[in-house]
């Protein structure tokens, strides 16, 4: 590994670590000011370093003993990879949690550097670990067509 991949493996840990403590008084050093996070709950851009920090402190308000395991980290001179699973307890009601409900998540965290800083980040999780926490089980829709549903193809529909 380069020593440029080294430096942004170790950003980008430390970006995990000062979530994980809810101290974000570094993260200047760690993230461009120019920052993209494409990783909003609402799927939109959350551009710049003040508005990245302003919701990572959401989210660690919301669930502040959020703890990160890695299972795996990849980097390279500009990117740099983490398969991880993270755990906590919900303080507060809020992104479709209920407070005190338990969450486990497995992700994929994939962030660009330049210059040893982050500039873009983007967040992939497990579809159905992301469903159960935010919809009970007893209240997930059905995910399977129904065999009428089934039986309806696209060219039926034009038909229609």
């Amino acid at each position: 590994m380069s020593a440029t991949a080294k430096k942004n493996k170790e950003v980008n840990e430390a970006i995990t670590k000062a979530y994980e403590s809810g101290d974000f008084s570094k993260m200047g050093d760690y993230i461009a000011a120019d920052a993209v996070d494409h990783a909003s709950e609402t799927g939109g851009d959350i551009k710049g370093l003040d508005n990245i920090v302003a919701e990572m402190k959401k989210y660690h308000d919301q669930m502040p003993d959020m703890k990160s395991e890695t299972i795996r980290t990849m980097a390279d001179d500009e990117y740099v990879m983490t398969w991880s699973k993270a755990s906590g307890t919900a303080k507060t009601d809020g992104m479709g949690m209920k407070a005190g409900q338990k969450v486990e998540m497995t992700s994929v965290d994939v962030a660009k550097f330049k210059d040893g800083k982050a500039v873009e980040h983007w967040l992939f999780m497990d579809f159905n670990e992301m469903m159960n926490m935010m919809m009970p089980q007893n209240q997930m829709p059905m995910t399977n067509p129904t065999s009428s549903d089934a039986a309806t193809t696209s060219s039926d529909k034009k038909a229609n």
